[in-house]
């Protein structure tokens, strides 16, 4: 559920028609509405509230520091993976013990700022990293606490690209060398192990991969406290899938008595890291057609928003719904929506059923909120998109559009 919807013939977010925001703000913009990220963050952390646990938003999936404060606000924690979301999540304001640090490549520097912070626990990736935090917490007069991410194998049904619980992945350490590690990780000094650490993957559409990753956990949980290593965190990761198109995601209702059943009685904290999930039908990127081609074998339309703008369709081949913010009720045409990027990949959509569009008029390219605009990129020199957050009638312009000053504002 979403707060971006038809009111007539108009498009509002929430209670703004879209064109009012286009005409102060131009495109191409990414629109999000704060009112759907309150719902979805409360939808999600309540299906837990049967037990202790965490919600720890995934900062990758969109970094803007409006939504970081609104959902601070709801209080989430924050799960990051580089010393910039680090200085992101603490900018909001978000406490330092509800963050947690995840990543294969923390470098030096950022596990001293993360350590200085004093944030809940790392999610260690490898026994280098390991040793590299007990030797800087060492050094720092500090206790890194730490979880250890394990890979336990188990296939999420998803794209490659965002599937990361395989054995083939670059992520976690397998069981039997996670022992290892854990072992290790009461032997080194100003190192303490608190917790476990699972994540398999992004967009699943079922929780089965979840049910059968946990299986695995616990087993190997067990092993730990015949070891007389005592865990008190578990973090299940993200990974829960939103609809772009046709996908049936369970609700994160049914995650949680789920999880619930099999967790109840265990004297554990669950931690969860949902990202997508959240802002993912939260945000919509508003473009606007420049030309309309005709070719005799294609028609295009020719917007405003590129590749460098919303990478998804061309990186991961996605399916983000595209509406016009003012229905003129046309015909439909079958056509490839691109952009201006100097690609071919350059698309948002191909071979799409789309109403005729006329130069000029505008559509909103929805489920933009996650990996939108933290995606993004200068790619062409073009100047990166403005981020408005709406929040009733009032409108916030969490991010400038960047100017061409901006673009070399770094060089010489």
């Amino acid at each position: 559920m979403h707060h971006f919807e038809y009111r007539g013939d108009e498009l509002y977010a929430e209670d703004v028609p879209v064109s009012t925001l286009v005409a102060a703000y131009g495109t191409p913009l990414y629109v999000y509405s704060a009112a759907t990220l309150r719902r979805h963050f409360t939808a999600f952390d309540s299906a837990f509230a049967g037990l202790p646990h965490l919600t720890c938003y995934s900062v990758k999936a969109n970094s803007n520091l409006s939504v970081l404060k609104t959902l601070a606000a709801q209080g989430a924690g924050m799960d990051i993976v580089s010393g910039g979301e680090l200085y992101r999540a603490l900018a909001a304001g978000v406490d330092p013990a509800k963050i947690v640090y995840s990543g294969v490549g923390k470098r030096a520097k950022e596990i001293e700022e993360a350590l200085t912070a004093g944030i809940l626990m790392f999610n260690v990736e490898s026994t280098g990293e390991l040793e590299r935090l007990s030797a800087i917490a060492t050094r720092l007069g500090k206790t890194a606490k730490v979880s250890i991410r394990i890979n336990p194998d188990v296939d999420p049904k998803t794209h490659p690209y965002i599937s990361t619980g395989l054995k083939k992945n670059k992520f976690g350490l397998d069981i039997e060398h996670s022992l290892a590690a854990y072992a290790k990780a009461m032997e080194l000094p100003g190192v303490t192990p608190i917790g476990i650490d699972c994540h398999i993957g992004s967009q699943l559409t079922s929780i089965s991969p979840f049910l059968e990753a946990l299986d695995k956990i616990l087993a190997f949980r067990d092993k730990l406290t015949a070891m007389g290593i005592e865990t008190t965190y578990l973090d299940l990761g993200g990974g829960l899938g939103i609809q772009y198109n046709e996908e049936e995601p369970p609700h994160p209702s049914e995650f949680g008595q789920a999880l619930t059943k099999v967790l109840g009685d265990l004297p554990i904290t669950l931690i969860l890291e949902p990202g997508r999930v959240i802002v993912g039908n939260a945000g919509i990127l508003v473009t606007e057609a420049v030309y309309t081609k005709k070719t005799p074998s294609k028609d295009f339309i020719i917007v405003d928003a590129g590749m460098n703008d919303l990478i998804r369709p061309s990186l991961y081949d996605s399916y983000h719904a595209i509406r016009e913010v003012r229905p003129a009720h046309r015909p439909e045409l079958n056509v490839d929506v691109v952009g201006p990027i100097c690609e071919s990949g350059d698309f948002l959509a191909r071979d799409r059923n789309l109403p005729a569009v006329a130069p000029g008029e505008l559509l909103a390219v929805y489920s933009a909120g996650a990996y939108g605009f933290t995606m993004s990129s200068n790619y062409n020199s073009r100047p990166r998109a403005a981020e408005i957050l709406v929040d009733g009638d009032e409108v916030i312009v969490a991010r400038r559009r960047e100017s061409y000053d901006d673009l070399i504002a770094l060089e010489r």
